[in-house]
């Protein structure tokens, strides 16, 4: 449900739709006879002799016994029915019903609903509930005829809505349902008799013998046997979730075999919860009884302690389930449904279990879309709608919230124009018109176009409970340029952090909302425990990561091996973040000596973004390093039983080499191709080498002349400019890298830990680095140990943040960390016209980049701004004047003196002043890795 300012309360459904009130007065004596009618399109087209044709249009005639109607034309053949059982409604003079059922009346329709279903018109109707109607005639002598009041309450959705209006505790008391039906089968004592014993009922009158052979007869071919998998769920945590197979014939009722294999008597002591999984599934709990239930006066069921259940309580089934249950549970498919009379019923085997356990949290959803549980992970980031691959963040918050029973999310957008700047950037667009005379070819035209008022977009996510109390609350800071991308990364917040949380479930409230706060959540937390109390039970498996949690240096590198090209996976050949790489792979479980091998996964393509965490680290850190159609082979951790369950095809073999200590997990992976981001494509089609070596080459250049000792990389992502230093002589002693993607840190750490080591064991080093670090933490906040570095980098990244943070980042660099000289690029937007003409066209580019394209928009998808010439150096002048620096300008890709100047522009700053810095403020940053020349080691 999406809005444009929130939640709006509508009118509740009526319970009863008109067809529904015809059907409860008439049965199958209502016939609906829906025909097409075709309509004329008048004065189509002048002049024109042959008739034309409108929209399909449907007709309903339905025929009652006394009389007959016709409905209007409507587009769906429903509506028409809907409209003809309305108009026969009129007809017949019924009064519609209040929305709101007063608890009288829902009673009396209740005891109606109860006559309705033991009459012999329900008997040969095709309804889920009839056909154990017709089971209930051939059971043995004793159990002829009566029907399990847990199956009324289960298998009839009437008698379901009619309870709510008598209790509202029904949603979480599902033992309440069966009082009620039992109190209103006594008001119909006449009619029906109650059994205590067999918490059943029957038709105190038999049907006619005639009316049961003639049922017998009509029933559908069925096998004498039948023999249906399904899933053992046990109590106690010392047991396994293991197959059963339900055997079961025409002869008999399917719940008395489930009863016997749960070790009761028969069906009456046998409960079932709802559907598990899909709505429209017949996947259902089935689970014992209290051993016993005493029927009260006050229409509750009070029964006796926990102890009296067969069992402890089952947690992995109250979590499937979403209501207590206690003891066994068997989990199977099978049951009555409105499509046939005949049994429905599918095997359910163990990797079902464990993928129905996985659609329970986000990243299990998402995994399973792509069919990928081992390989896939959930995206850190929503970048393009090209690049993601898989379900949407707004789709799997949707699909979780049906699978916890909550109300669909609410999303609420709204469009706005952006801030304005602040002190320090207040002036850019004043001046961006200005100067129009000194551009050329329309670029001041482009550039003037920027600088218009567009608007963005931010979105909020509300997500409330069945009872329509407010639980979570998302309003990302974050603001984007199509609403679509406002409303999935909004939703990719949401899921991030739910699964988060269902990682750690168990965690006091107050933790619960400070980790919530970091993802722009607000959490209300009476309802929202309430809610997710029952997640507490939920099985620990991993679902997020194939490898060790937590572990972002990815130990499982260490194992790769490249059985055709060994030693040719070169740490210089890292793919660029936002690249779309598209492998071939397979997974599989194999002895040391590959004389056994199980697969488990695999896709003949299989494409990911590198960069967005849409895949295992290992993974990606080994295609990340390849080249187009070469072949590695590596070994990944060894997941938890459950999940290779979850994709194993062949459990018993799975088991077997997983207990057999012996077994390693092996990922074989080809890369077929790889489709660089729309800005590299750009730079690369116009420039050699590309413009981001250049700009490398650039800041190497001054680093040589500066005599500096020590540098730090604000916004190092993989390293880049960190690598390319380690190749250079340089005065560097000591270098160091910041960054806030742990992924991208830790590629460079493999990187720079690699070629340092080499560079040690050679035996003339190119370097004399001797030590490195790698700090996980925002460049907008200050830290004392990279405080009074001689020189500081920042290429091609300050366009990545708003406008104001950039500023902001400007303003804490000189006045906090007081390097000697900093570097830094950005894009130069005028540049863009050419850039973008000279790009080649790709059949499967967004929409969206295409018309970016066209109307000359920024360079890549998660740039908030680019400056002009005119802006980037107002920027920079102030900030050094403000701080006592000077600044020089040059730039990369093109010549200063010829419009538009360079594609790359850059702005050296130089501290005027020597006095040493005070670094009087803390240490905010977490050291990813740390190398020493002493030690060689990395801590």
């Amino acid at each position: 449900m999406e809005t444009g300012k929130g939640l709006a309360s509508g009118p509740k459904k009526s319970p009863f739709t008109p067809k529904a009130v015809i059907y409860q007065r008439f049965g199958t004596k209502a016939c609906y006879k829906v025909e097409e009618v075709q309509e004329v399109v008048k004065d189509g087209c002048p002049g024109l002799v042959i008739p034309q044709k409108g929209p399909c249009l449907y007709r309903c005639s339905l025929e009652l016994p006394e009389f007959s109607v016709v409905s209007e034309a409507f587009r769906r053949k429903k509506d028409a029915e809907q409209s003809a059982a309305e108009k026969a409604i009129q007809k017949l003079g019924i009064q519609p019903k209040e929305d709101n059922l007063s608890v009288e009346q829902a009673w009396d329709e209740l005891a109606g609903r109860l006559s309705y279903l033991f009459s012999i018109e329900f008997l040969s109707a095709i309804h889920p509930l009839s056909g154990h109607f017709r089971a209930a005639l051939v059971r043995e002598a004793h159990l002829n005829g009566f029907i399990p009041v847990a199956a009324i309450a289960s298998f009839d959705a009437k008698i379901n809505s009619l309870c709510k209006y008598i209790s509202s505790e029904m949603e979480s008391n599902h033992l309440l349902v069966l009082s009620l039906i039992i109190e209103a089968a006594k008001k119909l004592a006449d009619t029906l008799l109650f059994s205590e014993e067999k918490l059943s009922l029957k038709r105190l009158t038999p049907h006619p013998p005639e009316i049961i052979q003639s049922l017998l007869k009509n029933e559908p071919n069925v096998p004498e046997s039948i023999s249906i998998s399904a899933v053992r769920i046990p109590s106690s945590a010392e047991k396994t979730v293991e197959s059963v197979t339900l055997n079961t014939s025409s002869g008999n009722y399917y719940l008395d075999v489930i009863a016997k294999e749960l070790g009761v008597k028969d069906a009456s002591k046998v409960l079932i919860s709802r559907t598990i999984g899909k709505a429209s599934s017949e996947t259902r709990l089935y689970f014992c009884a209290p051993e016993s239930i005493i029927v009260g006066p006050s229409s509750e069921l009070s029964m006796k302690q926990a102890s009296s259940f067969k069992g402890y309580v089952n947690t992995i089934a109250t979590y499937l389930s979403g209501q207590e249950i206690c003891g066994d549970a068997i989990l199977a498919s099978v049951g009555y449904t409105w499509k046939s009379t005949d049994l429905f019923y599918e095997d359910l085997s163990l990797r079902a279990y464990y993928r129905i356990l996985a659609n329970k949290i986000p990243s299990g959803i998402y995994k399973l879309s792509r069919e990928a549980i081992l390989a896939a992970e959930l995206p850190t980031a929503f970048t393009t709608r090209s690049n993601w691959r898989g379900s949407y963040p707004r789709d799997i918050l949707c699909t979780f919230c049906r699978q916890h029973r909550l109300s669909e999310p609410v999303f609420s957008s709204d469009s706005f124009e952006p801030l304005p700047d602040l002190p320090g950037c207040k002036r850019l667009r004043d001046t961006a018109s200005g100067g129009n005379d000194t551009n050329e070819g329309g670029l001041a035209a482009a550039a003037v176009k920027q600088e218009e008022c567009t608007l963005v977009y931010r979105c909020t996510v509300q997500i409330y409970s069945k009872c329509q109390d407010l639980i979570l609350l998302c309003s990302p800071k974050e603001s984007y340029k199509k609403q679509i991308d406002a409303i999935q990364n909004a939703a990719l917040k949401v899921i991030s952090w739910l699964d988060r949380f269902l990682d750690k479930v168990d965690m006091p409230v107050e933790e619960i909302t400070s980790s919530a706060k970091g993802f722009d959540i607000l959490i209300y937390p009476q309802h929202f425990v309430k809610e997710f109390t029952l997640c507490q039970f939920f099985p620990k498996y991993q679902w997020d990561n194939a490898t060790p949690a937590g572990s972002f240096l990815c130990p499982g590198y260490s194992n790769v091996q490249n059985n055709t090209l060994e030693g040719e996976l070169s740490f210089g050949m890292t793919q660029s973040s936002g690249s779309l790489m598209c492998v071939t792979y397979k997974i599989y479980l194999a002895t040391e000596r590959e004389c056994i091998k199980e697969h488990l996964e695999g896709s003949e393509e299989f494409e990911f973004e590198i960069g967005s965490g849409a895949v295992s680290p290992v993974l990606e850190a080994v295609v990340s390093q390849m080249s187009i159609n070469q072949s590695a082979c590596f070994t990944m951790e060894l997941p938890p039983k459950e999940i290779a369950l979850a994709v194993a095809r062949d459990s018993a073999n799975v088991l077997s080499l997983l207990y057999s200590g012996t077994c390693l997990m092996k990922c074989e992976v080809t890369l077929l191709r790889v489709t660089v981001p729309l800005e590299d494509r750009m730079e690369q089609a116009l420039f050699s080498p590309p413009l981001s070596k250049q700009r490398v080459e650039y800041a190497l250049q001054h680093i040589g002349e500066s005599c500096a000792a020590s540098l730090v990389d604000f916004g190092c992502g993989s390293g880049s400019l960190l690598e390319s230093l380690l190749a250079y002589q340089t005065s560097l002693e000591k270098i160091a890298g910041v960054d806030i993607s742990q992924r991208a840190l830790a590629r460079a750490a493999k990187i720079l830990h690699s070629k340092l080591n080499g560079n040690i064991e050679a035996e003339q080093p190119t370097n004399r680095i001797k030590s490195a670090l790698l700090y996980d933490g925002s460049i907008l906040t200050c830290d004392s140990r990279l405080c009074g570095y001689d020189i500081a980098t920042c290429l091609e990244v300050i366009e990545h943040m708003e406008e104001h943070d950039a500023c902001l980042f400007g303003d804490i660099v000189l006045s906090s960390f007081c390097p000697q000289i900093l570097i830094v690029s950005t894009p130069n937007y005028e540049y863009n016209v050419i850039l973008q003409n000279s790009t080649p066209q790709y059949q499967e580019e967004d929409p969206d980049e295409k018309s970016q394209q066209q109307s000359c928009k920024f360079r890549n998808h998660d740039h908030k701004f680019e400056w002009t010439r005119q802006q980037f150096g107002q920027w920079a002048s102030e900030l050094a004047s403000r701080h006592n620096y000077g600044v020089e300008f040059s730039g990369v890709g093109g010549e200063p003196n010829k419009e538009p100047g360079f594609a790359s522009q850059i702005a050296v700053f130089r501290r005027k002043d020597n006095s040493p810095v005070k670094a009087d403020f803390t240490e905010h940053y977490d050291v990813i890795w740390e190398w020493s020349s002493s030690n060689n080691s990395r801590s």
